[in-house]
């Protein structure tokens, strides 16, 4: 599997309003390890940048001058992300740049050259809802080291995300257990199965605080994901399936033999 993840840099928050990539940076990651391969570029835009975007990124008009326009890197990175999954923070505003650039030089979007688009902006949403997800954040809560990021630099930024979407996705190639007592595929030594049927787990009951806090943690992320949990749908089925089950008990426990 062959990932590359992306980020750029712009001169502004608008691709159809005359707005330029300025920076693109690309990581490659094979089989959820880096490959060492990578694509960074500085592009000239053209054009100055937007004052609170230059606060963002520093890249200067007379820094980025003395670079080559989009033209001249397109079919190099066009090259790199062939066929690949493409992971994005915030994919949308990404993608909707390189389309415009590849779109003024006739050239196919991004959607026909790359095998896929992973939003990790919305990963993280379904993963933490209600909180905070931009890279900073995340970087903060899955304790990635994000310090040397005093400017957003596209290179950097798909560093980070590249780290944090590992371990906000850690659970899909972890322990990998074949029983064959042979090493994982990971270097990892393979771990023997065990019969779960063999212990006795105690059923602790929740006091009241606790069933308290967890009303209030539910009622939380209800309200921060507009009412799509199902956590609440399913306890509420439940419930209904058992008073109904109960019912049909003292029905049947109440008609003569």
């Amino acid at each position: 599997m062959r990932q590359i993840f992306l980020d750029t840099e712009t001169t502004g928050l608008n691709a159809h309003g005359g707005d330029r990539i300025v920076e693109i940076g690309c990581i490659e990651m094979v089989n959820r390890r880096l490959s060492g391969r990578t694509l960074h570029r500085y592009v000239n835009p053209g054009r100055s940048s937007h004052p609170d975007a230059l606060k963002v990124h520093g890249l200067t008009e007379e820094f980025l001058a003395e670079h080559p326009p989009f033209e001249q890197i397109a079919a190099e990175l066009a090259e790199f992300i062939a066929g690949a999954e493409l992971v994005i923070h915030n994919a949308e505003f990404d993608v909707g740049f390189i389309d415009a650039e590849f779109a003024r030089l006739g050239h196919r979007r991004v959607g026909e050259l790359c095998g896929a688009v992973t939003d990790s902006l919305a990963v993280a949403r379904e993963l933490f809802p209600g909180k905070g997800n931009s890279l900073d954040a995340l970087c903060k809560r899955l304790e990635v080291d994000n310090s040397a990021r005093e400017y957003h630099g596209a290179l950097l930024d798909a560093g980070l995300l590249a780290e944090v979407y590992l371990r906000m996705t850690r659970g899909q190639k972890s322990l990998v257990i074949d029983g064959s007592g042979e090493e994982a595929s990971d270097g990892a030594a393979a771990l023997p199965l065990l019969d779960l049927s063999t212990f006795e787990l105690p059923v602790i009951a929740p006091s009241a605080e606790e069933l308290a806090a967890h009303a209030a943690l539910l009622a939380g992320l209800d309200k921060a994901s507009g009412h799509k949990t199902l956590y609440r749908a399913i306890e509420a089925a439940a419930t209904e399936a058992a008073a109904e089950a109960a019912a049909q008990a003292a029905a049947e426990a109440a008609t003569p033999a």
